[in-house]
C-alpha cells in the first residue's frame, strides 16, 4: 500500500509538472522591442498592461528609414479608442480603435513546442525556465510562436508571421507585475476635448502602431 501511494504522488507531480497554457499577470509593466521583416523597422517600447480595464500604454522610440522618432498611444479597447498624446505641446489626437483586445497568454489550442533553459542550469540563478508555444494567428492566416515563462508565464518573446507584414518579432524585458502610476492608464486632462477623426479613414489598431510610417 505505501508503495502504491508513493507511485499516486510521484505520477501526480509529473502531472503538475507539465506545461499547460496560461495567462499572464492582469497588470504588467515593462518594455518590449519590436523588428519587423518587410517594413524594416524597429522599435524600443515601454508598456503599461492593464487586462482588467483593456488598457494599454505604448511609448515608442522608433527607428524607420534611418529616421528616429517618439510615439505615444493609449488604447482603450472597451471604448474602442485611441490616444495618440503628446505631452511636450499637451496635444492629443483621437482615432477609432477597430481591434478586439487580445489578452497576453497562451491560447487553448496551442501546441507546445519544449520547454529549456534560458542561460545556464548550473548553479542556482544562472538560468531561466521557459515554454515555447506554437499555433495560428487567429483570422490573419499566419502562424505564431511565443515563449513564456513556467513560473508566472510571464511574456519573454513572440515571433509570428503574415503575408501582410512578413516575420515581426517581439522581445520583452524589464516585465514588473503590476503598475506603478495607474494614472497614465487614463487621457490626460488636454485630451478632454479631442474629437474623433474623420470615420472614413483607415480606423487604427494595435499592429499599425508599429507599422505605421511616422
Amino acid at each position: 500500500m505505501k508503495l502504491l501511494a508513493v507511485f499516486v504522488c510521484l505520477l501526480a507531480g509529473c502531472l503538475a509538472g507539465k506545461p499547460h497554457p496560461c495567462s499572464s499577470p492582469p497588470l504588467l509593466s515593462g518594455a518590449l522591442t519590436v523588428s519587423t521583416q518587410n517594413e524594416k523597422l524597429w522599435a524600443y517600447t515601454q508598456y503599461l498592461y492593464d487586462a482588467l480595464g483593456q488598457r494599454i500604454r505604448l511609448k515608442e522610440l522608433v527607428i524607420y528609414e534611418n529616421k528616429t522618432l517618439t510615439y505615444d498611444a493609449l488604447l482603450l479597447f472597451r471604448e474602442a479608442t485611441m490616444y495618440e498624446i503628446v505631452d511636450s505641446n499637451h496635444t492629443c489626437k483621437k482615432r477609432p480603435l477597430k481591434t478586439n483586445f487580445q489578452p497576453l497568454e497562451i491560447p487553448k489550442t496551442a501546441a507546445l513546442l519544449g520547454q529549456v533553459v534560458v542561460g545556464s542550469s548550473s548553479g542556482p540563478g544562472e538560468g531561466l525556465l521557459v515554454n515555447t508555444w506554437t499555433g495560428d494567428l487567429p483570422d490573419q492566416g499566419g502562424k505564431f510562436m511565443t515563449t513564456v515563462t513556467e513560473f508566472g508565464c510571464i511574456p519573454v518573446s513572440t515571433v509570428y508571421h503574415t503575408e501582410q507584414f512578413g516575420w515581426t518579432v517581439t522581445s520583452f524585458f524589464n516585465n514588473v507585475i503590476g503598475i506603478s502610476d495607474p494614472g497614465q492608464l487614463n487621457p490626460p486632462d488636454f485630451c478632454a476635448d479631442a474629437e474623433m477623426k474623420d470615420s472614413t479613414e483607415e480606423p487604427a489598431d494595435f499592429l499599425s502602431l508599429f507599422l505605421k510610417k511616422h
